[in-house]
């Protein structure tokens, strides 16, 4: 895996992926105090999100659970001293589908947070990471 970070200005700075994805990432700065982009922790909190996301939609799909959308919400805290890592992330999961199972969706979760997310494994380390969920049942039903 290959990333490439490119300085623009400021504290802007685009980040590419080996695969040719790129975004922009940066902190505040100037006199407007406006931020370009996420900022880099930002972006490490997205990507946990993300990881068990993709995580538990496929051992869903897998499972032939009538999956028909997923979310999840996160909120951080972090460490008074530099380096300030991540001491405690709680992950929200809104998961819909018509007749889908709550023992399924705990389930997948759960081998999310402990089996397969890397990023939960590596994130971890430093931080407490809880989980809750909720299941929306309903064909119309779309987690916010």
């Amino acid at each position: 895996m290959k990333a490439r970070i490119k300085w623009v200005e400021g504290r802007t700075f685009v980040g590419e992926s080996g695969s040719g994805h790129a975004v922009v990432l940066g902190t505040a700065h100037g006199p407007e105090g406006r931020s370009p982009g996420a900022s880099p922790m930002e972006l490490v909190l997205i990507g946990l999100g993300g990881c068990s996301a993709l995580d538990v939609v496929h051992i869903l799909e897998k499972g032939r659970q009538p999956i028909e959308d997923c979310s999840v919400e996160l909120e951080a805290e972090r460490a008074e001293a530099e380096p300030r890592v991540f001491t405690r992330i709680h992950m929200h999961f809104k998961v819909a589908g018509k007749g889908l199972g709550r023992a399924a969706v705990e389930r997948a979760i759960q081998l999310s947070a402990e089996k397969y997310c890397s990023a939960s494994a590596m994130i971890g380390k430093t931080a407490a990471i809880t989980h809750d969920f909720e299941v929306i049942d309903g064909a119309d039903a779309k987690p916010a």
